[in-house]
């Protein structure tokens, strides 16, 4: 049996011991998680891992049923291709967004990046009374013209109400 990669994700209502008992499980199996991420959304735990080892799929799910079976935690997994990711040679951006909240702030500011062929590596937001907040982490490639990408996210975040800043990242940050 090869190394396989799969993309465990965990979503439901928060509760203590869901990270203990999806690694457990994980570890049970031999698996090395190679990356992950946790949040809480208003209390609502989301979990994504990368996970590699010599088990299929039907394994890994066997192995975190339980999880779910109380009907608060959706568990899914699914196998992902290790193919690695092209080199982006472009540059390292940090994104702040905040202003007053209502729909559409996301889109508006991220088409921008996504118009100047960016992509956006981290991404959180977070809503604290009427105040929203976003930073985003992203990659520009060679040859954008920063100050047009700049121009054009100050304009998008300026159509929504919102103010929106664009600096380069240091490598401490990221």
């Amino acid at each position: 049996m090869s190394n396989d990669l799969y993309a465990v994700t965990v979503i439901g209502h928060d509760r203590p011991g869901i990270i203990a008992a999806t690694t457990n499980g994980l570890a049970g199996l031999g698996l090395n998680i190679e990356d992950s991420t946790m949040t809480l959304l208003r209390g609502h735990f989301a979990m994504m891992l990368l996970c590699r080892g010599a088990v299929d799929g039907a394994q890994v799910e066997s192995a975190l049923a339980s999880l779910a079976g109380g009907g608060d935690l959706d568990v899914a997994v699914r196998p992902v291709t290790d193919e690695p990711t092209p080199a982006a040679g472009g540059s390292a951006w940090v994104l702040t967004v905040h202003g007053g909240d209502r729909p559409g702030i996301v889109s508006e500011v991220v088409g921008q990046v996504a118009a100047a062929g960016g992509n956006i590596t981290d991404l959180t937001t977070r809503l604290a009374g009427e105040l929203y907040l976003l930073v985003a982490e992203l990659d520009l490639p060679v040859g954008a013209d920063v100050e047009a990408v700049d121009g054009a996210i100050r304009a998008a975040a300026e159509r929504v109400g919102v103010r929106a800043t664009l600096r380069p990242a240091e490598a401490d940050e990221l």
